[in-house]
């Protein structure tokens, strides 16, 4: 009988990976709140959830139809589950990130990050008690 850790561990490692991902996501964006014409962005759990689950690794595929296109490997993409964000009151310089708001998400996908985190090291913790058969 072999031990499938993607079975065993369900969705738990993705979630964890995608807050890891949407925490720099988030921090870069507090971090360019005063640069001009910056614009917010934030993944989308659900979008990037359904590509998991529907086992597609790339959902988007790009072809260069002429030679100097730059390729594409590498850049997280609207496919993925990347979206540019609509503030609730635009400033005058362009820039869409509103510091509280941002700080406020943050402080939410932490909060998501460490109940993942929780989630897992259970799985873990009930994997551990199996193989020693306790």
């Amino acid at each position: 009988m072999s031990l499938s850790f993607d079975r065993a561990l369900g969705l738990h490692e993705k979630a964890l990976a995608f807050r890891a991902d949407r925490a720099a996501v988030l921090a870069n964006n507090i971090a360019n709140a005063d640069t001009p014409n910056y614009q917010a962005r934030d993944l989308d759990f659900a979008s990037v959830l359904e590509a998991q689950q529907s086992g597609a690794d790339q959902p988007f595929q790009a072809t260069r139809t002429h030679a100097r296109h730059l390729q594409v490997e590498g850049f997280i993409d609207q496919a993925a589950g990347l979206r540019y964000r609509t503030p609730h009151q635009p400033s005058i310089d362009g820039n869409t990130v509103e510091v509280q708001a941002e700080q406020a998400r943050y402080a939410e996908n932490a909060i998501d990050f460490q109940a993942s985190f929780t989630f897992l090291n259970s799985k873990f913790k009930g994997l551990m008690t199996a193989l020693r058969g306790d």
